[in-house]
């Protein structure tokens, strides 16, 4: 029992990188799924930009301190696609816009996190 209690064959490894990926994924899908709903689903399309809004303003914080190691193009980059965010979330909300821009935005950056640029 103590030998398994350290080792877990079947789980693989967690990295930031992974775990940033999931997190994209996760909240990716609850806007894919509540934008399809058209009006009927507006209380989960606003939960689910929140969640995002949530997403983008931890990643920007990150990005935005000096311990972090992204090169300083790659961190301005996405303090830009933060504001955007931020700007069309609020578009989205008031009915002037529709978040496919948002899950384009994040379907990209899950690529750039499976392809393996920057840690």
């Amino acid at each position: 029992m103590a030998k398994t209690a350290y080792s877990n064959p079947g789980q693989p490894t967690r990295t930031p990188r992974t775990t940033e990926y999931e997190a994209f994924a996760r909240i990716t899908h609850r806007l894919k799924a509540a934008a399809a709903l058209d009006k009927s689903g507006f209380s989960s399309l606003v939960r689910a930009l929140h969640e995002n809004r949530e997403l983008w303003t931890i990643l920007a914080a990150d990005v935005a301190g000096s311990g972090n190691g992204l090169p300083p193009q790659l961190r301005a980059q996405i303090i830009y696609l933060y504001e955007f965010t931020m700007q069309h979330t609020s578009k989205v909300l008031a009915g002037d816009a529709r978040p496919d821009v948002l899950i384009d935005i994040n379907t990209a950056v899950m690529r750039g996190l499976r392809q393996g640029g920057p840690a």
